[in-house]
């Protein structure tokens, strides 16, 4: 897959903007009134109907097609560095698309093992059939939860005048669909991934489609943009589907996955397929000769010829050649299914002219007899600048309505799926009457995403990277649960299974560190028991020697049968190991979160006027543009100084100040 961005475009005055609703009103089709309205049946829209409906609320999902619901459009797998831990949370949080991932998965395997635990990256290759079934039977079966095929082609907006005051409010009432029925509906969540005016594009030839057989969503997109939004264009890709019968795989290195596969989900303990049925993956790497067949045809590429930014994550091989000339590119030959001749070339997403695209694959080794199934193409479509949501995923232009995935200028299932997860938990808070949820920076990578793209924006498509998390050390994979499930349960999100099985598991970590805290032994007796060296002379706990990275509590537990229980608990066992490995050094990485943690209480007023305070025009819009719920959240916008913020802060007391005296007075 590969990505790049265009220049944001700002379509429309708020003051211009006119309700198209009227005559979808006005239409002789009505149907009920739902709490939650989802559109889109993709990664994110999957969560969050998901979600919505978990938590109580009457929610109908929305899609083009029934039978594409939970669609795998591009890359066959979930997971990796960054995108494993969104994995992880999302399933802390009772999202569906772990679980299904352990039913679907053919080939399990943990990235960066080199590294410590906490930058490992679960990962896994998805059958993209059985993830299809798997999902469709889960979304069927989703108390509180109905499916209409149908497109949107508008929303049910109404403008209300506050009380006491003559400030207009928007507030989202439902949709219009493309057969003239109004729904009505609390609120809307907008997942419409890569259908908002989407075009496809193969060499010089493009024709309408948010992805290869399905129409774009049109009037959506408009309705979006005569709001006000800031609306900007988007292009992804994806590489031709090669017939595997046609691969000499024979020639090429082949890839193992885990002897022992590793779930994403902490309610299961083992996935579906046997670990001797997983399927390898192969690797491969592009020659001189495919370098060669692209720069002769540049002139046929429209990719090439469009003027955007270059994407730097999960490139074209165009883009690659041109970057990075006279390199050899690594390309995976990733199955699409147990029963499936179809092979996925990751890394060779191309949009030359299909013959072309023939050529190239062929010259690459081991690809010298491929035939295709499908050629590669590109995709260009609508997002809306994600500086306009808050940190509910709610826009600021209009009450009620919730954007996720990549309409938000994302990348990439897990990243969508988050954003879809929290989107529909916090529609289904504000029928519920109740605060948002949101999750901070310093409390997971779904949080750190969402704090990026609310105050930053985007200039290529997002996506996440461990690097991007300043308290990596602490959002670890395995902890995710310990981190959100409580957070969640607490909402209504999160079953009470699940919740049980959070909570006895931190109880087992806090009594097995302190039963391995309770024993203690001079280092060298420890050296001498467990057969390792350490420099130090002093007496430690089992706790510290823990830490040695040839110590584990199966050993542990050879020198104190009395801990041999949690042994056998090979999750708990593995927990407490990466536990001590942190322990040095996590006082530190609390102490800074805590830090940063007082910052982000710091709330700022919605109505705060920031052309009151005494900083540069170029402030005052940046920050009028956010509108930063937090002290944090406005030190982090780009082009806002320190100076600014601090400002900004006395700002806010002086007006908390001003509300106790008068409430006092009163």
């Amino acid at each position: 897959m590969w990505h790049s961005v265009r220049s944001v475009r700002h379509v429309g005055k708020l003051s211009k903007f006119h309700c198209r609703w009227c005559s979808c009103r006005n239409s002789v089709k009505h149907s009920a009134h739902y709490d939650v309205i989802v559109i889109g049946g993709g990664h994110a829209g999957c969560e969050a109907a998901t979600a919505a409906a978990r938590m109580g609320a009457n929610t109908l999902l929305l899609t083009h097609k029934v039978h594409t619901i939970g669609e795998m459009s591009c890359n066959p797998s979930f997971g990796g560095i960054g995108k494993g831990h969104l994995m992880k949370e999302i399933d802390a949080l009772d999202g569906v698309c772990a679980r299904i991932c352990d039913k679907a998965g053919i080939h399990f395997k943990i990235l960066n093992k080199r590294k410590g635990p906490a930058v490992w990256g679960p990962r896994a290759q998805i059958d993209r059939e059985l993830y299809r079934h798997y999902m469709q039977d889960e979304i069927m079966s989703t108390p509180n939860l109905s499916i209409k095929a149908v497109p949107v082609e508008d929303l049910i907006v109404e403008e209300q005048k506050q009380s006491n005051t003559d400030v207009i409010k928007r507030i989202c009432k439902g949709v219009c669909t493309s057969d003239g029925t109004s729904i009505l509906g609390h609120t809307v969540v907008i997942t419409t991934g890569t259908f908002l005016r989407g075009e496809i594009y193969i060499g010089l030839e493009r024709w309408a489609a948010g992805r290869h057989g399905d129409q774009p969503s049109i009037g959506l997109a408009k309705t979006l943009e005569e709001a006000g939004f800031k609306v900007g264009r988007l292009k992804t890709g994806t590489p031709a589907r090669l017939n595997g019968k046609s691969i000499c795989f024979e020639r090429l290195q082949g890839h193992q996955a885990d002897t022992a596969p590793t779930p994403f989900s902490f309610v299961n303990n083992t996935v579906q397929i046997k670990p001797e049925d997983q399927i390898p993956c192969y690797l491969t790497h592009t020659t001189p000769e495919v370098e060669k067949i692209v720069l002769e045809n540049l002139h046929l590429n429209t990719h090439v010829k469009e003027d955007t930014n270059g994407p730097r994550y999960c490139p074209s091989i165009e883009s690659k050649v041109l970057r990075f000339k006279h390199r050899s590119h690594q390309v995976w030959l990733e199955p699409e299914g147990l029963n499936s001749d179809v092979i996925y070339p990751q890394g060779l997403s191309c949009t030359l002219p299909e013959h072309l695209q023939r050529d190239l694959i062929r010259k690459v080794p081991g690809l010298e007899n491929a035939t295709l199934f499908r050629p590669g193409y590109g995709v260009e479509y609508d997002f809306i600048d994600p500086r306009q949501l808050k940190p509910s995923l709610e826009t600021h232009l209009i009450s009620n309505l919730y954007l996720a995935g990549q309409i938000n200028g994302t990348t990439g299932y897990e990243e969508a799926a988050a954003q879809g997860l929290v989107a529909g938990m916090n529609a289904a808070l504000r029928v519920q009457d109740k605060p948002s949820f949101t999750i901070g920076r310093t409390e997971g990578y779904i949080g750190v995403i969402i704090d990026d793209l609310t105050t930053q924006g985007v200039t290529e498509p997002y996506r996440m990277f461990t690097s991007r998390a300043e308290f990596r050390l602490y959002l670890r994979p395995d902890n995710a649960d310990q981190r959100l499930t409580i957070k969640g349960f607490q909402e209504g999100c999160v079953t009470d299974h699940r919740y049980q099985m959070a909570a006895s598991m931190a109880t087992k970590i806090v009594t097995g560190i302190d039963l391995l805290n309770s024993m203690v032994m001079s280092t060298p007796k420890w050296c001498q028991k467990l057969n390792i060296h350490m420099s130090k002379k002093e007496k430690i706990s089992a706790f510290d020697v823990l830490h040695h990275k040839d110590v584990t509590v199966e050993k542990l537990a050879q020198v104190y049968p009395e801990l041999q229980h949690l042994a056998e608990d090979t999750d708990l066992s593995k927990r407490l190991k990466i536990e001590a490995h942190y322990a040095p050094v996590m006082w530190q990485v609390q102490a800074d979160i805590e830090e940063v943690r007082k910052d982000e209480e710091l709330i700022l007023p919605e109505d705060l006027d920031y052309r009151s305070i005494n900083i540069s025009e170029e402030m005052r819009e940046r920050l009028s543009q956010v509108r930063p719920t937090t002290i944090g959240a406005a030190s982090r916008i780009p082009g806002v100084t320190p100076a600014a913020v601090v400002l900004l802060l006395r700002q806010v007391r002086k007006k908390i100040a001003r509300h106790r005296k008068h409430v006092s007075m009163s």
